[in-house]
């Protein structure tokens, strides 16, 4: 009986001896299979983490060759460019950004009303940019003399004509309505871009009759639409300008951003709106130069980029200009 109980506990004790062995086993693999799939897991991880640095790297790599193909240095040459005279001052400004980046590149320019500089276009005068404040002008540069480069017109900004006196003047004129109020007027003639903008929204507005070109509305049928109002007619908005805030005119039509800088001498009695004037469009082109080399040709396009800019967007803004346009 003894011999028998001591075989069954040897029984016992073997098979529990076995069982520990075979869990020891098991936990083993489970282990093994468990390192192998966290060093399969960690490789994988290091080879996207390489894949990750090469593309970051061939991004970084592309990024600066598209950066130094944007700011390629080009080689000394002159631009020359037509500009109308309300662009004059932000002009300045935009030259001398534009010269950070392209410092061989010398801009002349060239300000009066945009179709005195149309005339002088046409006529022959060696241009590489035309910056006009209308699209009168630009519209027959392109169709009808053909000298617009193709693919190279824009829309740049939109101004708005305002109704202006000198500061300290106490007229009674509030606005484009009772103009003839005024002891003196100044306005430009029709040929000019703020001339032609005026005698529309006067037309729209019920001032003037209506003709199939506003431009060649007179002088003297304005005056004497206005009463016998005296008129200082004259050649650009520049002029205008000068004439008002110098007090030899009591008032007088610009565009808004040629009040900028001169906020203690002008009084806005009224921004006109749109809808009497029409867009205030100012187009920018490449012009048709046989006397410029491919280095000005590419000149005048590249400046003419930097013009359509974000960067020339925001020197436009300070100058009252809307740069809310479409071509």
């Amino acid at each position: 009986m003894k011999k028998k109980l001591m075989c069954v506990m040897m029984s016992v004790a073997m098979t529990a001896a076995l069982l520990a062995g075979c869990g020891s086993s098991s936990a083993d693999a489970e282990s093994n299979v468990s390192g192998n799939d966290a060093e399969e897991s960690s490789a994988e991880d290091a080879d996207a983490k390489e894949t990750k640095e090469e593309t970051e790297k061939q991004e970084t790599a592309d990024g600066a060759e598209t950066d130094a193909a944007e700011t390629e240095t080009l080689e000394a040459t002159t631009v020359t460019i037509f500009a109308a005279k309300s662009l004059n001052t932000v002009m300045e400004e935009l030259i001398t950004a534009y010269n950070e980046t392209q410092p061989n590149v010398t801009i002349v320019g060239s300000y009066d009303s945009s179709g005195t500089l149309m005339t002088q276009i046409e006529e022959g005068a060696a241009c590489d940019v035309f910056f006009s404040a209308a699209q009168k002008q630009m519209d027959q540069l392109q169709n009808d003399d053909g000298l617009i480069v193709d693919g190279t017109r824009h829309n740049v900004v939109n101004n708005q004509v305002c109704v202006v006196t000198y500061a300290g003047s106490g007229t009674t004129v509030t606005g484009l309505s009772d103009m003839a109020n005024a002891s003196s007027l100044a306005l430009a003639d029709g040929s000019v871009p703020v001339g032609k903008y005026t005698r529309q929204a006067m037309v729209n507005a019920g001032m003037l009759d209506a003709v199939d070109d506003v431009s060649t509305i007179t002088t003297d049928a304005i005056s004497t639409a206005l009463g016998g109002v005296e008129i200082n007619e004259c050649a650009n908005v520049g002029a205008v300008t000068s004439a008002v805030s110098e007090g030899s005119n009591e008032v007088g039509t610009v565009y808004y951003s040629d009040t900028y800088g001169l906020e203690d001498r002008l009084e806005i009695l009224e921004v006109v709106p749109y809808d009497l004037t029409g867009n205030v469009i100012y187009p920018v082109a490449q012009v048709v130069n046989s006397e410029a080399d491919e280095l000005e040709q590419a000149a005048a396009v590249d400046f003419i980029n930097y013009l359509t800019s974000d960067a020339a967007k925001t020197i436009f803004q300070k100058y009252y200009f809307d740069t809310e346009v479409t071509d």
